[in-house]
């Protein structure tokens, strides 16, 4: 196996991964540490660690999933979001980016382990904040019923792969033809509700109306 940098086409590559590693660093620090591995030399595979979170260093060997990319070129390219933890215990989850040569080699990789512990205060006061009473009483705040139109529109765009903002006039038409026949534009401000979630003017949620009917 070449020593590091003996092929230029490989240099001018790794520098690459290195220039994204230091904008990828920039971005999410303090939460992120980013590391550029070179993995034509394992032993001495790591050659820029940002936002140092796990205590390692330049020149510190590869990992296991490094030393399985340089035995395996058929080894996942991307293997994103696992878990895993520093050396202190801490969870992480991490995403590996597997980076190959012209010739199907491995010769580098990009690494993010985000420090999960860092977020863990965030979590719990979130969960404080989300919390309700599941025995409390029941009471709707959407007395026109506009969440049962807006999860019927909803439905409607799914069918035709789009979203309520992208329908056609013709797909609109076909919308309220549908709503009427449903008995949903009988509902109090229904066509204002159709329309805000259409991303329309009512005027023009009228208009459709008119060519339907």
């Amino acid at each position: 196996m070449p020593k590091p940098d003996t092929n230029p086409q490989h240099a001018l590559l790794i520098e690459q991964v290195r220039q994204i590693a230091d904008g990828l660093a920039q971005t999410f620090a303090p939460f992120c540490e980013v590391v550029v591995h070179d993995l034509r030399d394992p032993e001495h595979s790591v050659l820029a660690i940002h936002n140092n979170l796990s205590g390692r260093a330049a020149s510190d060997p590869a990992t296991e999933l490094g030393r399985a990319r340089i035995a395996d070129a058929g080894y996942p390219q991307v293997v994103a979001n696992y878990a895993n933890h520093f050396a202190d215990g801490r969870p992480a989850k991490s995403t590996s980016i597997g980076i190959k040569d012209a010739d199907g080699h491995y010769i580098a990789a990009l690494c993010m382990n985000v420090d999960l512990s860092l977020f863990r205060p965030l979590q719990s006061a979130l969960a404080q904040f989300n919390a309700t009473d599941a025995g409390a009483v029941r009471e709707s705040l959407d007395p026109a019923n506009a969440e049962t139109i807006r999860r019927r529109i909803d439905q409607f765009t799914t069918g035709r792969a789009t979203s309520p903002q992208l329908l056609k006039a013709d797909d609109r038409r076909a919308l309220m033809r549908e709503l009427q026949a449903e008995g949903f534009l009988e509902v109090r401000r229904a066509m204002e509700i159709a329309a805000a979630h259409l991303g329309i003017s009512r005027a023009t949620a009228y208009n459709d109306i008119k060519q339907v009917f």
